[in-house]
């Protein structure tokens, strides 16, 4: 079947995108605003998009009154964010804080997880989070309702049990966004095949 996104809905071409670009990890983006509340909000357009520099990318839309959210302002503002990842045991306090808290409230108190301080960048990590990445703006694009911001990631914070030799990572299983509005997957099942090069796959192309 063929679906044109020019005869249906914004919502409808939304539920297609989010439940087929599939599983995308989840940005669990601290802010902090002039007042000095730490915002924290997560948001599933996002990835990596550069290693040298070392870049992500981060999607966010407006809220329903047309303006951007909370998060993009203070990115806007300050020029700074930390992106936690996500792994299972922080969900419930993910899913809370996706909620439209007011710009005076901080999330992360609401949740009762711990901030710790970042090192080059003013706003927080969550401190309970196994991975976060200090992340400097480097550019932020209107792209229709959202705005896309891509951050240079200044510093990594990795829970040391995930660390083995040569920057190895272990045992690390983020969760992941399946579909809108509430579909969600573990990371814990994987397979590990290698890369083949051209010439073995000459030598052997069945």
């Amino acid at each position: 079947m063929q679906i044109d996104p020019a005869q249906h809905s914004t919502a409808e071409n939304y539920k297609l995108l989010t439940n087929l670009v599939v599983p995308r990890p989840i940005a669990w983006v601290s802010t902090i605003n002039d007042s000095d509340v730490i915002n924290l909000a997560p948001f599933s357009f996002f990835n990596a998009v550069c290693s040298d520099p070392l870049y992500v990318i981060v999607s966010i839309g407006n809220n329903e009154a047309g303006e951007l959210k909370d998060t993009g302002k203070n990115i806007r503002a300050t020029g700074e964010f930390v992106v936690n990842l996500v792994t299972e045991e922080l969900f419930d306090a993910m899913n809370i804080s996706a909620a439209e808290f007011p710009a005076t409230a901080s999330e992360l108190e609401a949740v009762h997880l711990q901030a710790a301080p970042s090192q080059r960048v003013k706003p927080p990590r969550v401190a309970q989070a196994q991975v976060s990445l200090e992340c400097k703006l480097f550019s932020a694009q209107p792209l229709g309702t959202y705005t896309l911001f891509i951050g240079e990631v200044v510093m990594f914070h990795v829970a040391d049990q995930l660390l083995g030799s040569r920057l190895h990572i272990n045992n690390f299983a983020p969760i992941g966004r399946m579909g809108s509005p509430s579909v969600y997957s573990r990371t814990t099942d994987r397979f590990d095949i290698p890369r083949i090069s051209y010439k073995q796959w000459l030598e052997n192309p069945n």
